[in-house]
């Protein structure tokens, strides 16, 4: 099929297969590495000792912008890179957006498919209470969505930013800027409204379809015809 550029059905390239790659060989075994050190976190009481040791302190309100910021980006640099892309004619940079845009997708169907099963309790939010970080509510839809575990915020700023640097791998200002990006987020919600080991689950399932849809994304970079400099 002939590549079009600003199409946004490129938003949907492979989707079907790099969701089947998340999930296959060494790529659920990463995954498997997330639930297991979950539990060792969540047993052992670091969980609950990481949460009470941030819980009043000023890193805990500010936390609460990675978030918001968490929420916005995933949305706001595709959707600047697609514009700018446009405008500028340039392949390259609409099929980084694309690639993003698939990244972020992924990562909150994966994360919130885990959360609809797994109904982890969230820290609380207003008043200490007993340590409520190993209760887990297994089922379907008996914790929702949008709560729990692994951390969609992390999952989707590790996917994005893996993703980018797969598709720049030259590029060390974009590498550390992504990072630095990736860390923020998830860091940040694992002080507030995230228990330390959902942070930690979402950065690794996050890095692994990041991965995936960077390699799938680079591959098609390939085929791209660019732009000749006058």
């Amino acid at each position: 099929m002939k590549f079009e550029p600003d199409s946004l059905l490129n938003l949907f390239y492979k989707l079907p297969k790099n969701l089947v790659r998340c999930f296959s060989g060494y790529n659920f075994s990463w995954q498997i590495l997330a639930m297991v050190l979950t539990y060792i976190l969540a047993v052992t009481g670091f969980d609950w000792a990481y949460f009470q040791f941030f819980r009043h302190t000023f890193l805990y309100t500010f936390s609460f912008s990675a978030a918001v910021l968490g929420s916005i980006l995933p949305i706001l640099v595709p959707g600047f890179l697609f514009i700018d892309g446009r405008i500028k004619k340039d392949p390259e940079k609409l099929n980084a957006a694309f690639a993003l845009g698939q990244a972020a997708i992924l990562a909150s169907f994966v994360s919130s498919f885990y959360k609809a099963l797994t109904g982890r309790m969230y820290p609380p939010q207003f008043l200490d209470s007993i340590d409520i970080s190993k209760v887990f509510r297994f089922g379907f839809l008996r914790g929702g969505v949008f709560w729990g575990w692994p951390s969609s915020h992390s999952a989707i700023a590790f996917a994005t930013a893996v993703a980018l640097i797969m598709l720049y791998p030259k590029n060390k200002t974009v590498k550390y800027l992504a990072l630095l990006y990736a860390f923020f987020i998830g860091v940040g919600v694992s002080i507030s409204i995230h228990w330390f080991s959902d942070f930690v689950a979402g950065a690794i399932i996050g890095t692994v379809i990041g991965m995936v849809v960077g390699k799938s994304f680079l591959h098609r970079s390939s085929t791209i015809a660019r732009p000749v400099s006058k």
